[in-house]
């Protein structure tokens, strides 16, 4: 005997209920037609991930009852199929004993099983992850602290447990589901990506599977929300662990496969793409989906004629297409000419609109208003950080005149050293390569170089590469003062972002980077860059997130602090 079931790799929106409603009923059909028994939906698929603190407005949780109400009966007609449907829930017997309040009930990021046009059974989250990006004890309570039992139905024959993300990660909820008759474990998932994040949850599901001698299916979020992505790639795992079925990344899925009941399984299996083009397909999508979620009619990039704004161009055109997509050239004295050239090709191999103003006049004005007080003193940064303060102003001023959101351009190696300005490069709505060190900027532009594009030229469409050869080669400068390079400020790149690496992703302490070689001069230096620009980070954009420890919600240090390792 075999079963037919469907993973729903779907695109939500937070909030938007009778969106999101549609989407999943549309999916229920679609399984139908295929023959599946089963359709399996994220985690929180109704309302999306994550709906921070809607949770906490009664009118938001009783929208997401009424609406779990309508897809039950929307999909009643569609006979002998069963559908996941991750939600939160409340349970108004019960109040959340963490409240002051005595009327507020208990929450719980929840999945039910619908079929019939019914509402059959409820599970309820047992594992709250409470780090990194997640915070889910804020606003949830443990199914198991509460009481809730393991849920097994039965579909085509097979008995099915479910579990919902963080669950899976640990023993219990599954042992549990076994011991409940489960024969297959069903894992309702919204995990946001960052580089890496595939293989580990393939090799923790995988140890999993073995530990509960069950095939495991594994259904993903997919989209951008804030400043996290789901990157799909939704799987299913045999009884043996071995991988059986994959999604593409990035992209909405209805995978189907097919689970006999002696655990084997059957699928397809999408390959996973390299590195560099996980890591694109990650910002592209958190750019088009921040924009277009947000209801943004375009985007717009203060062009320099270097790599930073570059890449950001690159990955918005090929988020929103070059007709949403416009950039602004703004030399002052000291911009180099191959500066607007290079800036100038760039935008024509991609077909945006391009526009050059030169700063030039407001610069004069500024410096001549502050001449008496300026007087006698040399000029240092502060006649640079007015440069880039006037190129922040123009942008914005456009971006409020005509709508479209200012992208900004400050990767993560300059966000860590505070090598920007506030309300001036770091003026904007969005940081697309916030979470991107340097280095990775130039592995970035060069594979994309690589890839096949259409660029306009006139009327025609041709093939080639999207970002000028100079731009990538030439040493990086913010060009703000004369004969100006990055690495007057701030060592190699190499060195920088190895360091950064060590100390702020993965927590190596000072002693244990230099024990690994760097130079002790530069640990020091960068690591006290780090934690002096903490009061910069707090008041940039928000930015797209694509490793495991990303300046915001990852990172949460205080601005005044004493303390030095």
């Amino acid at each position: 005997m075999s079963v037919i079931v469907a993973l729903a790799q779907i695109n939500v929106t937070v909030g938007d209920l009778a969106g999101n409603v549609r989407k999943i009923i549309a999916y229920g059909k679609a399984a139908h037609a295929a023959g599946a028994k089963l359709l399996i939906t994220p985690e929180l698929s109704l309302c999306g991930y994550p709906p921070e603190d809607l949770l906490l407005r009664p009118a938001f949780m009783q929208a997401c009852a009424e609406a779990l109400t309508e897809i039950a009966r929307e999909l009643g007609d569609c006979s002998d199929l069963h559908v996941v449907v991750g939600h939160p829930h409340q349970r108004d017997g019960d109040r959340d004993l963490r409240s002051k309040s005595q009327a507020v009930p208990a929450r719980f990021n929840a999945a039910s099983v619908l079929a019939g046009g019914q509402i059959l059974e409820t599970y309820c989250k047992r594992e709250l992850p409470n780090y990194q990006v997640f915070d889910e004890r804020r606003y949830f309570v443990s199914g198991r602290d509460a009481g809730e039992l393991p849920v097994v139905f039965e579909a085509g024959g097979l008995r099915f447990g479910l579990n919902i993300c963080e669950d899976a990660w640990f023993d219990e909820p599954a042992r549990a589901a076994k011991e409940a008759g489960a024969q297959v474990l069903c894992v309702l998932n919204a995990s946001p990506f960052h580089l890496g994040k595939v293989a580990e949850r393939e090799a923790r599901m995988a140890e999993r599977v073995v530990d509960v001698g069950l095939p495991l299916l594994y259904a993903h979020l997919v989209g951008g929300q804030d400043e996290v992505v789901f990157d799909g790639a939704s799987f299913a795992l045999d009884g043996q662990g071995r991988l059986a079925a994959r999604a593409p990344m990035f992209e909405e899925a209805l995978t189907i496969v097919e689970i006999s009941e002696d655990g084997s399984v059957k699928g397809q299996i999408m390959p996973l793409p390299v590195e560099e083009a996980q890591a694109w397909a990650a910002l592209v999508t958190g750019v088009r989906d921040y924009v277009g979620k947000n209801g943004f009619p375009g985007a717009l990039i203060g062009l320099s004629g270097g790599i930073d704004s570059a890449l950001v161009l690159a990955i918005a055109v090929d988020a929103l297409g070059p007709e949403r997509v416009r950039t602004v050239m703004m030399p002052s004295p000291y911009t180099a000419d191959i500066s607007w050239i290079d800036a100038r090709e760039m935008a024509q191999r991609l077909g945006v609109r391009y526009d050059e103003k030169s700063i030039s006049p407001m610069f004069d004005a500024f410096n001549a208003c502050l001449a008496d007080e300026f007087a006698g003193l040399p000029q240092d940064a502060t006649e640079e950080n007015i440069q880039a303060r006037i190129r922040g102003t123009l942008l914005m001023a456009l971006s409020n005149k005509f709508g479209a959101i200012v992208l900004t351009t400050g990767n993560k190696s300059e966000m860590a050293t505070g090598y920007c300005t506030l309300y001036g490069d770091m003026a904007g709505g969005f940081a697309v390569i916030k979470d991107v060190a340097k280095t990775l900027v130039f592995r970035l532009a060069r594979w994309r170089n690589t890839q096949p594009t259409l660029r306009r030229d006139g009327s025609t469409l041709t093939l080639g590469p999207v970002i000028p050869e100079r731009i990538i080669t030439r040493p990086p400068s913010a060009e703000l003062r004369p004969d100006q390079t990055d690495q007057d400020s701030l060592p190699p790149y190499e060195v920088l972002d190895a360091i950064l690496g060590r100390y702020m992703e993965d927590d190596q302490s000072i002693a244990e980077i230099i024990a690994a070689g760097f130079a002790v001069a530069d640990v020091e230096r960068v690591t006290h860059l780090i934690k002096t620009n903490e009061y910069k980070r707090r008041q940039a954009p928000v930015g797209i997130r694509i490793t495991h420890r990303a300046f915001g919600r990852d990172w949460r240090y205080p601005i005044t602090s004493k303390f030095r390792a």
